[in-house]
């Protein structure tokens, strides 16, 4: 990528951001007008037992947790006025992107409006259950794995030292697996204000480079770019103490949205390291659920593990930048392997 078109990408990360932050305390007051917040309630595992969630953030029921549809929505529309005013022309690549986000971000938007209903969501519409709704992730994971199977040709896993292998009609399973794990991970992961925020702007560095030897590496690089720049306005609403909440129609856009990304670049087993916080925290939620079904017995006070350190005392605000540190790391160690 010549230094021509990453001064043109900057550029529109810059614009992006300013964009979306003239966008962000309307629509802030909007989402108090409408009541669009998570309603207080009395946090318990999936056995019933009572958590320490309320006890750590019962303080911040009420907050708006909308963030996320200002996040998709706000990004769509910059991009599509790059489209019309400048040179970069919409096409598969980007068609795939925000597809990959728009629908991963609609199962989540059914959840946050669910939650900030509250009494008032009643009927068949709100009783999804956990097991069909990731039965519909899975079905989106293998959507997006036939669109850039045939849409953008990709059908190899890079690992390595060990080199590329062909996986052939295998690489739709593989991506949705990629897909809907990423997007779950991230979810998980967003629980503190500005946490998963801050760690998804670590993340999408390194992988703004790689895009530079992709290619698809234009397209992937001014989505990365318009998309650094909303996070950003968005963060400086969402630090501690948080005036807006991602809420999961964020979070399982952006966590597909990740995972897609790394697809693209073909830098999927570097997204495990670069994304190694992510993977972490799923993985303490993952051992906290089997040690409750298999021993009846908590491994962390409280999963995922943020919340854990949290439930030791530890400030949130400590916990969301040593996380934040140990991103930062990760981004470069996984940009180091990605580069052998």
């Amino acid at each position: 990528m010549g230094s021509d078109n990453m001064i043109k990408l900057i550029v529109a990360a810059l614009l992006s951001f300013l964009f979306s932050f003239v966008l962000e305390v309307p629509f802030i007051n909007l989402l108090y007008k409408i009541k669009f917040r998570d309603s207080e309630k009395l946090s318990v595992d999936f056995r019933g037992q009572q958590t320490l969630f309320n006890q750590l953030h019962g303080h911040k029921a009420g907050t708006p947790t909308g963030g996320g549809i200002l996040i998709v929505v706000s990004s769509a529309l910059f991009t599509a006025l790059i489209y019309l005013l400048t040179q970069f022309n919409f096409n598969n690549t980007s068609a795939v992107l925000y597809f990959s986000m728009a629908a991963f971000g609609l199962l989540g938007f059914y959840d946050d409006a669910k939650k900030t209903l509250g009494k008032r969501a009643s009927g068949a519409l709100w009783c999804l259950r956990l097991k069909y709704k990731l039965l519909i992730q899975i079905s989106l994971g293998l959507v997006i794995g036939f669109l850039l199977y045939q849409l953008l040709g990709l059908h190899t896993l890079w690992l390595p030292l060990l080199g590329t292998f062909d996986l052939g009609y295998l690489y739709v399973i593989y991506a949705a697996i990629v897909v809907v794990a990423t997007s779950n991970a991230f979810n998980i992961t967003d629980g503190l204000d500005g946490l998963s925020t801050g760690l998804l702007m670590i993340s999408l560095l390194p992988f703004w480079y790689l895009a530079s030897f992709s290619p698809f590496s234009g397209d992937v690089g001014l989505f990365i770019a318009v998309m650094l720049g909303a996070l950003l306005a968005f963060l400086y609403f969402n630090i501690y103490p948080a005036r807006i909440i991602m809420g999961d129609t964020g979070a399982l856009a952006l966590g597909a949205m990740l995972g897609v990304i790394a697809l693209i670049v073909g830098q999927s087993f570097t997204l495990v390291i670069i994304g190694g916080v992510f993977v972490v925290e799923a993985a303490s939620s993952l051992i906290q659920w089997g040690s409750m079904l298999l021993r009846n017995k908590r491994v962390f006070l409280i999963a995922p593990l943020h919340h854990h350190f949290e439930a030791l005392e530890w400030p949130e605000t400590k916990v969301t930048m040593r996380f934040w540190l140990a991103g930062i790391f990760l981004a470069f160690l996984g940009l180091f392997v990605a580069l052998l």
